[in-house]
């Protein structure tokens, strides 16, 4: 059993996933941090205030995304048992490969499939389906834990962008160690990405830090 709290949220969420929501996270963060950084220059910085809204555009994102994530669970669930039904439904055996065929098509998968080996899937798909009974469309327990750690994950990014002004007086220079951190943060998670899709860990936390980077400048652009 993986006790670190990283392999604890991946054995309830997909890592991708999971990363996924701390990317989204740290870019919601960062462009109040560094949006906040021509506010200074401008008006002076209120860091009460900044902090509030930090923390709470992240919390409520959190809950946004929470929730999505359990509609889009249902929507996948009851996407399946309609295609249960179309299968019982198909005329023939070679109509029910074509909707199997059309659902999970071997083109796209990351390996090269023979014809044959394909169709034998899609038989032994098509076996299973026959043989079974369609069940009621509900979110277990897993679903709704899973919900709670996207919560977190997006709510907790906000985290990282705070702690520099709890613990520095000049609001600049606590500005700055709060975007560094959180960029830092950006590479980590890029770092990690590759780790659990087998890239180079180096070459994508560059990647993932100039992509969030372009994000949050485009959503600052864009009055986000």
């Amino acid at each position: 059993m993986t006790s670190s709290p990283m392999g604890r949220i991946t054995n309830i969420i997909d890592p991708g996933d999971a990363l996924g929501e701390v990317l989204f996270g740290l870019i919601m963060a960062l462009t109040w941090t560094i949006g906040s950084r021509l506010v200074l220059e401008k008006e002076g910085l209120n860091v009460q205030e900044l902090l509030v809204a930090t923390i709470g555009c992240n919390v409520a994102w959190g809950i946004i995304d929470a929730v999505l994530f359990i509609l889009g669970t249902t929507f996948h669930r009851s996407r399946r048992l309609r295609l249960f039904r179309q299968i019982k439904a198909a005329k023939s055996e070679s109509a029910a490969l074509m909707v199997l065929a059309n659902e999970f098509p071997i083109e796209e998968a990351p390996f090269s499939g023979k014809a044959a080996d394909a169709e034998a899937l899609y038989r032994s798909l098509l076996t299973l389906a026959s043989r079974a009974d369609p069940v009621k469309v509900s979110l277990s327990k897993g679903d709704l834990f899973a919900a709670i750690a996207i919560f977190f994950l997006v709510s907790a990014t906000s985290i990282p962008a705070v702690i520099p002004f709890l613990l520095i007086d000049n609001a600049q220079l606590a500005l700055r160690a709060s975007n560094l951190f959180l960029i830092m943060l950006l590479f980590v998670t890029g770092y990690a990405w590759a780790t659990f899709s087998g890239g180079r860990p180096f070459y994508a936390g560059m990647t993932m830090t100039c992509l969030g980077l372009l994000l949050v400048a485009i959503a600052i652009v864009l009055g986000g």
